[in-house]
């Protein structure tokens, strides 16, 4: 049966146009779509209609017929045929196959359509329509046909010359039957017919009867897709093998013959690098080679329908590798010899090279093994020494060698890292640090002369795989993560930076050519992960070897990849949220090179733009105090006519809240009082807290204290802020008689959207007056500070919480990230300022 098509289709119902059986119009129960098995085997959608049955006279039947709903067309015409075996499937589906290769099906929108069309198909066929298949995959009429036939199998024609085309038609006509198929089989395997048509082969080849040698080609590629491995083992054999090649160089579509034979004869030459003593051994390592030559090269790539037909040509060459691979490994002499030429420094170039070749052919070949058998191949060449002479062959000069023994390498990587990692660390107590075999490894990775750098991606690939914590081991006595890592970064990290450190002595990369620039990217990729994953291990490198700052210094190189490779890095290290690293960055000023790239970068609106701002907007959002004060005191000059988005004035309020929390401890504290309840909105629960908070400052203030100097009265309650509303704040700043600031143009010279931002004068003067850090609101020598030579008269704590709130209300028109709704609850947290009411009190006050 075929395989099964998607499910049945949700589709929009609509009136249909074309009748069906009884005279109904269609309706959504008679909606389907038409499917058609293509050659990946894969259903492809023929398109949606309805389905009605019907006879029809040209077909001289009832026929299953499909109109297309979009314009009537005829998508489907096929005659119900009594013998052809028709499946219904999850109640919407009914699948059947028509002819050669030709499988249909029809998905239903309702359940119901497909129950009737199921008892229309179920009539003709004389079924009853509770079944689920109509007919058994073996036609009774196919048996019937071959009743006649001997039971061993059919009656082959004559092997004659002069029969050819009759058994090329025989052989032809019984591949679509299953039943046909297994007669013809039997009668090929019973009467030795393969021998016979090769000797025909030489006779039709000595006359050059071409005629005849291409019906030999469709007879033995036929004989193919009966898939028996009883004949494979026949015509795979020594005597008949290259025959059979010889039969397959005549393909009547090709004007020429192929010289498979020539090439397999004169040109293959078999390699021993190491003499095999068993006969047995060497002929099924020359019986897999030229099978595998047949499934590539000499018979045509199939189709679908006759790919399914030669499993047992896969699985032919595929056990026939078992065997090899299982062989060799048994055979200890050949596998000692083997190790013990790959590493004498007596044995030649060129044959240290074969012997390379093999070894990485023989571990291609163990992928076919099953896991039990893999874990004791790999085990037995880690008996024998294969890591250690892989740092031996790593250690030469030979390209192609050391090629071939990092694909070898890959495989053991793959398979085991843990014993890779295990080996490395017992080498280590012996050996100096440039020999060892992760060294090495980085090494190659280093001095790859590719331009496109394809080895050193792969390199970089497997010494992430044995640095990646996932997949080491932890047992009760030892961790292999404490201990591998250990290890790394003493003896391994200094050669793995080496090129970064190199390149990076200036405040510009010394070298900056594109094959270093690749070099560099595939090694911050690497210091990237290790970031993600080592915790203090590679925190303790970056910061006692100044990494970070050397890093940078590649922002300033021309090619952008490799300066966003340095931004990621950093990035990377701002996203832990560990403040040892944040001493580190702002004890170096290592925001340093990201604005001088974000401020050279210019009007471009670019990766390298958007990943800068990116980097800023994630230390506001997460609100990384220490950074944030770190970028507003050092880099605000720079910054602060950034307008087309908000990123940097929403770091600047955050550096300002902070001051105000600093400087009023107390103001704080009462935040935190809303902030325990902030969920809460109901207009009665919202005005009893507000009377607590009320009634609490009404006591701290029993002093007499003017809560506010009446000269400035107006402008503050005008600045309080409503952090439940924000269109009341809006509409209250929007009344009063406050200058209004349009925005300027950005600095890239594209339009600024045109929003407005409205301060009050005392806050305008503030804003403005922020040259250096010394002078920010909140300092003693800032305008309108409390206790300022600018403030009228002396304030209390509590006019001092008032003065704070003041400075932050004016920066309320700040307009908000249209990505941010999000954060709305987290910024009012900790931008709360007055309530509403409380405003209202204190005017009446």
């Amino acid at each position: 049966a075929p395989n099964q098509p998607p499910a049945p289709p949700a589709i929009v119902s609509q009136s249909g146009g074309c009748g069906v059986a009884g005279g109904r119009m269609t309706d959504t129960r008679r909606r389907v779509k038409v499917y058609t098995l293509n050659e990946d085997r894969q259903w492809d959608d023929r398109g949606t209609g309805h389905v009605s049955s019907c006879y029809v006279e040209r077909l001289k039947g009832m026929s299953l017929l499909v109109r297309a709903e979009s314009d009537g067309s005829l998508l489907l015409e096929s005659k119900i045929n009594p013998n052809t075996a028709y499946q219904k499937q999850q109640d919407t589906l009914i699948v059947w196959s028509e002819a050669e290769n030709y499988d249909l099906a029809l998905s239903f929108q309702e359940k119901a359509g497909c129950d009737e069309i199921w008892e229309k198909i179920c009539q003709v066929q004389g079924k009853d329509p509770s079944v689920d298949i109509t007919q058994d995959l073996v036609d009774e009429s196919e048996e019937e046909r071959f009743d006649d036939m001997s039971s061993p199998g059919l009656e082959l024609p004559s092997c004659e010359l002069s029969r050819l085309e009759e058994i090329a038609e025989l052989v032809a006509s019984s591949l679509p039957s299953p039943l046909r198929r297994e007669k013809l089989a039997l009668a090929l395997e019973n009467e030795g017919y393969i021998k016979k048509l090769l000797e025909i082969f030489h006779v039709c080849e000595d006359l050059e009867n071409i005629e005849g040698l291409h019906h030999l080609y469709e007879i033995i590629k036929g004989i193919f897709l009966l898939n028996r491995t009883a004949l494979f083992e026949v015509m795979f054999s020594e005597e008949c093998i290259m025959d059979v090649i010889g039969c397959l160089e005549y393909d009547p579509s090709l004007s020429q013959s192929r010289k498979h034979r020539e090439f397999l004869t004169k040109t293959a030459k078999f390699k021993e690098v190491i003499p095999i003593s068993d006969p047995e051994l060497k002929q099924k390592i020359h019986q897999t080679y030229r099978v595998q030559y047949i499934q590539d090269m000499v018979l045509p790539t199939p189709s679908v329908f006759e790919e399914n037909m030669l499993s047992t040509l896969h699985s032919f060459i595929f056990f026939n590798k078992v065997e090899i691979v299982g062989m060799l490994q048994e055979d200890e002499k050949f596998l000692t010899d083997l190790f013990a030429q790959l590493t004498d420094e007596a044995t030649d170039e060129e044959k240290r090279q074969e012997l390379v070749n093999f070894l990485k052919e023989f571990c291609a070949f163990s992928q076919t093994l099953q896991p039990q058998n893999r874990d004791a191949f790999f085990k037995t060449l880690s008996n024998m020494g294969i890591l250690p002479a892989l740092e031996v062959i790593l250690g030469m000069d030979d390209a192609q060698v050391r090629s071939a023994a990092t694909d070898i390498f890959s495989y053991l990587v793959e398979y085991n890292p843990s014993m890779v990692r295990e080996f490395v660390m017992q080498e280590a107590q012996q050996n100096d640090d440039d020999i060892l075999l992760i060294n090495l490894i980085i090494e190659h990775m280093i001095c790859d002369t590719d331009p496109e750098l394809g080895g050193a991606v792969l390199l970089m690939g497997l010494l992430r795989t044995l640095v990646d914590p996932e997949n080491m081991l932890a047992t009760a006595n030892k961790t292999e993560k404490t201990e591998f890592l250990g290890f790394f970064y003493k003896h391994c990290m200094h050669v793995l930076t080496a090129p970064l450190l190199a390149n990076t002595t200036e405040d510009k990369p010394s070298k900056d050519d594109f094959q270093t620039a690749q070099l560099l990217a595939l090694i911050l990729e690497l210091l990237t992960f290790c970031v993600e994953h080592h915790t203090y291990h590679i925190k303790n490198y970056i910061i006692n070897k100044d990494i970070l700052r050397r890093v940078l210094v590649l922002m300033a190189s021309k090619h952008a990849f490799l300066a966003l490779c340095a931004l990621r890095f950093k990035r990377k290290i701002i996203g832990l949220k560990d403040e040892f690293y944040n001493r580190y960055i702002m004890k170096s000023f290592l925001f340093e090179p990201v604005v001088k790239a974000f401020l050279n970068n210019g009007s471009r609106y670019n990766l390298m733009n958007s990943a800068i701002i990116e980097m800023f907007e994630f230390i506001r959002v997460e609100d990384i105090k220490s950074l944030t004060a770190h970028v507003i005191e050092n880099y605000w000059k720079a910054l602060e006519d950034v307008d087309y988005v908000q990123t940097f004035k929403g770091l600047k309020l955050r550096f300002e809240q902070q001051r105000e929390r600093q400087d009023n401890p107390k103001l704080d504290s009462m935040r935190s009082i809303l902030r325990n309840h902030r969920y809460r909105r109901d207009a009665r629960t919202l005005e009893d807290e507000e009377e607590m908070w009320f009634n609490t400052d009404e006591d701290d203030m029993e002093d007499g204290e003017a809560v506010v100097p009446p000269s400035d009265k107006t402008k503050n309650d005008e600045d309080i802020m409503d952090p439940i509303s924000k269109f009341m704040e809006r509409k209250k700043l929007k009344e009063s008689e406050e200058k209004e600031v349009l925005l300027k143009t950005n600095l890239s010279g594209r339009q600024s959207p045109s929003f407005k931002l409205s301060f009050s004068s005392g806050t305008k003067s503030n804003l403005t007056s922020q040259s250096s850090a010394s002078n920010l609101p909140g300092s003693p020598g800032s305008p309108g500070s409390p206790g300022s030579p600018g403030s009228p008269g002396s304030v209390s704590k509590s006019t001092s919480q008032m003065a704070a709130i003041t400075t932050k209300g004016g920066l309320v028109g700040l307009v908000d990230y249209p990505d941010d709704d999000e954060e709305d609850d987290e910024d009012e947290d900790k931008e709360e300022t007055l309530p509403l009411s409380k405003k209202a009190k204190l005017e009446s006050s």
